[in-house]
């Protein structure tokens, strides 16, 4: 018995009908349990929320059906690794078993070109892929290669279900079989698992093993206390998410790339979408550096372009550039400051009447009625000069500043004109 191995992997199925949850995939009448009937397998993608069996039945269709099981994470792998797979499936005699199963895990996380080198050796039935996927395929996985694929979709464990797993968890493993477990709740242990049945079986084995008794009493209090000394695994749709994107943005905003890339490298590792860090980028680009540095935006959005090209691996050279380039960036936030200050006025004084020389005047009827009167064609005056002035805001709030310009040399620059044309709005002292 080897205690450093999870124990989600020391109790993982070894036969399909050992599998609780997905019945209605896997159940007698189910399409997969047909397929191992009849000994033949079409393409499938799984669709579902992490730790709901994915991988499992994945594993263990092929290992029924006697066919060869080649997995292959998406976060972690490239074209050359999947060649490669392909090669040696395209060249071994595998004739009598059927076509070997190429399965990739988080299939979504392949860019285009990625999943274009799956498609030649699924039509040739070289191999037989089985995706899984936490999204949407539909939106993730190229029309070409979908069509040649039967999409199936894997169902939240229910309550009922994490209990049954954790009771075969107890009947399974020699290490659990040695303790007197009972449970005097179970709703924090399973709000902590967020529905993963490895989650929930990896906290149950460290609640277990951190008690030196022989018996051991689960409750909620007990649950929360583990879950606030050890916390989970990046959990891209828990907690940590949260924390982690905002320690790796404070990073940023803090000038501290070492930090940046750190953080980053956190969410990479745990799986975080590419594109989801990519677009905070972008939003910080303009939040937090703004015109103190106009080609941190540019560099931000041409990554998250980038990022739909490549994919992963290869994106995260290009996620960690921008990253590092923007940690590194002179900082200014007085654009966000100034929409801020602007919407926050925008509520408290409501529809302000737009003046009436700035209202635009297509009918004859509004020239009459003075609709853009007095309004001056700034090409037409030297910027600066008092007939040049005029007045763009509502009347009431004439004179209001909303956009005060950083203390950065760009921003600076910006200071000088803005002086220039409006004066003492934007004076110096």
């Amino acid at each position: 018995m080897n205690l450093h191995q999870p124990l989600a992997e020391r109790v993982r199925p070894k036969k399909l009908v050992d599998v609780i949850g997905q019945q209605h995939l896997i159940g007698p009448s189910g399409p997969i349990s047909t397929f191992v009937s009849r000994n033949s397998l079409p393409s499938l993608i799984l669709w579902g929320p992490p730790g709901v069996g994915k991988t499992t039945i994945a594993s263990l269709l092929a290992g029924e059906m006697g066919r060869e099981f080649y997995p292959i994470s998406a976060v972690h792998s490239g074209v050359k690794e999947v060649r490669e797979v392909i090669d040696r499936a395209k060249h071994r005699n595998l004739l009598s078993k059927g076509a070997p199963v190429l399965f990739i895990d988080e299939i979504h996380r392949f860019s285009k070109s990625q999943q274009d080198a799956l498609l030649h050796a699924v039509e040739n039935g070289w191999v037989t892929l089985v995706g899984a996927t936490t999204e949407n395929p539909s939106f993730e996985v190229i029309a070409p290669l979908l069509s040649r694929c039967q999409v199936y979709v894997l169902q939240p464990l229910t309550a009922d279900e994490l209990m049954q797993i954790l009771l075969q968890a107890m009947s399974k493993d020699a290490y659990l079989q040695n303790k007197k477990i009972s449970f005097d709740a179970t709703e924090a242990l399973f709000r902590a698992s967020g529905g993963d049945a490895r989650k929930l079986l990896n906290t149950f084995d460290l609640l277990v093993q951190s008690s030196h008794a022989e018996e051991v009493h689960i409750t909620n209090e007990l649950v929360m206390e583990l879950v606030q000394k050890k916390p989970a695994l990046y959990d891209k749709s828990g907690e940590q998410h949260f924390d982690i994107i905002s320690a790796f943005i404070k990073s940023m905003r803090g000038s501290d790339p070492n930090a940046a890339v750190y953080w980053l490298a956190r969410m990479i590792e745990g799986g975080e979408d590419p594109l989801f860090i990519a677009r905070r980028m972008v939003v910080f680009a303009s939040e937090d550096i703004g015109n103190a540095n106009p080609t941190a935006l540019v560099l931000a959005s041409t990554c998250f372009d980038a990022i739909h090209k490549t994919g992963m691996p290869e994106g995260r050279i290009i996620l960690s550039q921008t990253a590092v380039y923007l940690a590194s960036s002179v900082k200014s936030n007085a654009s966000y400051i100034a929409i801020e200050k602007a919407l926050a006025l925008v509520k408290t004084t409501g529809d302000l009447p737009v003046p009436l020389h700035l209202r635009n005047s297509p009918t004859a009827l509004m020239k009459e009625l003075g609709y853009g009167d007095g309004y001056k064609y700034a090409h037409d005056f030297v910027a600066g000069s008092e007939e040049a002035f005029q007045e763009f805001l509502p009347g009431s709030l004439a004179g209001t500043v909303l956009y005060q310009p950083g203390s950065n040399a760009r921003e600076e620059e910006m200071r000088k004109y803005l002086y220039f044309v409006w004066k003492e709005k934007y004076g110096y002292g």
